[in-house]
């Protein structure tokens, strides 16, 4: 969807933008998509026959609820890959660590 939204409307710049995505990955997802009402599959007769994709309004407005949460996760993302973060470190709101707060 990320995708689309920045502008990918073929399949092959679709698949190009997403690292790691095969075309039969993208394809399964585009069809889920579609299915779900999220994206609008165009076919242009022509020869070749071209494919292009689109959000549909539900899809954008997806999109636009998505963003905030896709900020955070370029953001603080690698708290979840980095070994050096102190998971356990994390404290309540009350400043004492989580497992004292839980114990008491």
């Amino acid at each position: 969807m990320l995708a689309i939204g920045r502008g990918a409307a073929r399949f092959s710049a679709i698949v190009a933008a997403v690292d790691g995505l095969s075309d039969r990955m993208a394809a399964q997802r585009l069809r889920e998509l579609e299915h779900a009402g999220l994206v609008e599959r165009r076919v242009i007769p022509s020869t070749p026959v071209q494919v292009r994709y689109r959000l549909t309004q539900p899809g954008l407005e997806l999109l636009r609820s998505l963003q905030p949460l896709v900020a955070w996760g370029l953001r603080w993302g690698d708290l979840a890959t980095d070994p050096a973060t102190d998971h356990a470190a994390v404290h309540a709101p009350d400043h004492a660590p989580v497992a004292q707060r839980d114990a008491s």
